[in-house]
């Protein structure tokens, strides 16, 4: 399932609006005590949406009709703060637990880097990309790809450096593992030091970790591979077009883009039906 087309924008389904809705704060009192009528937040949340998916800038919603700009960025602002985009991915990954389970037992992490044209908090220069300014986000999934975690930073921060608090960004809580029920975290060569590794007992991981120097191997028969499923997660978030390429300078703006795209992967991928 994905949003719907509308000959006016595009339109949230109503089975993803009734999970929203509810996760609102409710409307401020106006410092005089009237206002003119407001914009219904469902038009709000979807021409936020479309920033979201398309990349267009703020000012261009004034020629679509959904919203106008400054209502649309006022109530994401508000919105924001009230923390509505990280509540609803951390439902969102409750239901997936009640429905489905969350596959605890193969995490996996990685981080991908993406240009920051104008800079701002959490960006730096990127050591692929001539020095220019960029953004790294660092994500952690389940077994099956659900995101479970995320932390950014700027492009020259090493990925291993983002795993604490990558760990800490998660917002459901982890089981305890054990001998019966072992989370194995699944890591390329960018992770081959020795605090992942401190780091990993720390946490109780089952670490799986390819070393630098060592050559890639095909899988052993009756082996699955195990960490494609961040970099499929990773490509799912590129599909947002407003994260493709950075144009938040404040790191609250941008990180609230991200949760609402994983709130959105969530719900669309692992729960609602196609």
């Amino acid at each position: 399932m994905g949003l719907v087309k509308h000959d006016d924008g595009w339109r949230l389904p109503d089975e993803l609006w009734a999970k929203m809705e509810p996760l609102l704060p409710p409307r401020p009192p106006h410092p005089l005590g009237c206002h003119n009528p407001r914009t219904p937040d469902r038009r709000a949340m979807e021409a936020i949406v479309l920033v979201l998916r398309t990349g267009m800038q703020w000012r261009a919603l004034n020629a679509t009709g959904i919203c106008g700009a400054s209502s649309a960025y006022r109530r994401f602002r508000e919105w924001l703060e009230a923390g509505v985009f990280l509540e609803f991915w951390r439902q969102g990954l409750q239901a997936y637990e009640a429905l489905a389970g969350i596959d605890w037992e193969w995490l996996a992490m990685d981080g991908a880097m993406g240009k920051a044209p104008l800079g701002g908090e959490k960006t730096g220069p990127n050591p692929t990309d001539r020095a220019k300014k960029g953004t790294k986000k660092s994500l952690l999934t389940d077994g099956r790809g659900a995101p479970l975690g995320l932390a950014v930073a700027g492009a020259n921060v090493p990925d291993f450096k983002l795993m604490r608090p990558t760990l800490q960004s998660m917002p459901v809580e982890r089981p305890t593992p054990s001998a019966h029920a072992p989370q194995g975290m699944c890591l390329d060569k960018g992770y081959d030091y020795d605090p992942v590794r401190a780091l990993a007992r720390q946490y109780g991981f089952t670490l799986h970790l390819r070393q630098r120097g060592e050559p890639d191997k095909p899988l052993k028969r009756g082996k699955k591979a195990r960490r494609w499923v961040v970099e499929r997660t990773h490509g799912w978030i590129n599909k947002f077009r407003r994260l493709l390429v950075r144009w938040e300078k404040r790191e609250d703006t941008y990180l609230a883009f991200l949760h609402l795209a994983l709130g959105l992967i969530t719900w669309f991928h692992h729960l609602l039906p196609p």
